[in-house]
């Protein structure tokens, strides 16, 4: 008999092919061994899944703004001005649907009221409207006469020239030429720069500052600045032509005023686009640009020698 108060202890456990054999009074219970390949591998192989989830997700994330941005809308063409330029040529040479007129509306804020006149360095629109400022707001914008450079020379020369060139005060029917100078651009000279294909009036080689004369009586429909031409006179007369003085340096007439053969309506200048001071001078059946009619065979039918 065992002595009392003792226990016997149960022998030790031994490990036998991933058994453990444990003693209960001298009963054995076989238990599976917790070994690499049980519930503790799967715990040490969880944390590591963990990170490489966190990193596809925010692959996935810096890659979602990407799919979801819209696409840019591609920028319009654009075409600067060269020397030789005029509009039927560009929207031949760019293939502009609906031509030089197409062109021209597109592009009316910067190139102004006359499509003839474009200079170079100015930036057009091909086959969208442009956005560029109002053309009166624009200092490169082109005028009618003045595409087409006239050189000091021509215009120095032009003043030496013969006095039959030189127009005289009045005649005797009240009609006058516009100033006392002589022509330096005739009426409908031709050049690449114009893609009208014309000179749409005729220069007058006055200095800053000349006297600008009604050619004869009639009422001022218009007198400010008109965008390429500067400042401009245009005048009504009584047989329902008008005339056009542009490029003026100060104006002495305002629009509804009744004015008589060789009255001053202003003075001569270089406002506008213009190379240098002189008087741009039309003859037109209507107030609008393209209604020009040739300036000089005007005066002359009204008796004026020039």
């Amino acid at each position: 008999m065992p002595a009392k108060g003792k226990h016997r202890r149960p022998k030790s456990s031994s490990i036998t092919r991933g058994f453990v054999a444990a003693g209960t009074g001298g009963a054995a219970i076989a238990l599976p061994l917790l070994g690499a390949t049980g519930a503790h591998a799967a715990e040490k192989a969880a944390p590591a899944a963990a990170p490489q989830a966190v990193t596809a997700a925010a692959t996935a994330a810096k890659a979602a703004p990407k799919a979801a941005a819209p696409a840019q809308k591609a920028a319009p063409r654009t075409y600067t001005v060269v020397a030789g330029d005029y509009l039927s040529k560009i929207a031949k040479n760019k293939n502009v649907k609906g031509g030089w007129q197409k062109l021209y509306k597109d592009n009316r804020q910067v190139i102004g009221e006359d499509p003839s006149l474009i200079l170079p360095g100015m930036e057009l629109t091909l086959g969208a409207k442009s956005t560029a400022a109002p053309a009166k707001a624009a200092p490169a914008k082109p005028k009618a006469d003045d595409t087409r450079a006239e050189s000091r020379a021509s215009r120095s020369a032009a003043k030496a020239a013969a006095p039959a060139q030189s127009a005289p005060k009045t005649s005797g029917s009240g009609f006058t030429a516009p100033v006392d100078a002589g022509v330096t651009t005739p009426y409908r000279a031709s050049g690449s720069s114009w893609s009208s294909g014309y000179h749409t009036g005729v220069d007058f080689a006055a200095s800053s500052g000349t006297t600008v004369k009604a050619v004869g009586a009639g009422t001022v429909v218009s007198a400010g600045w008109s965008g390429a031409y500067g400042n401009e006179v245009v005048i009504q007369h009584t047989d329902g032509t008008y005339s056009q003085y542009a490029h003026l340096s100060s104006l002495s007439v305002s629009s509804g005023q009744s004015v008589s053969g060789g009255q001053q309506i202003g003075l001569s200048g270089s406002t506008g686009n213009s190379t240098g001071p002189h008087l741009h001078f039309e003859i037109r059946t209507s107030p609008s640009y393209g209604s020009d009619i040739d300036p000089l065979a005007y005066l002359r039918s009204h008796g004026v020698s020039i």
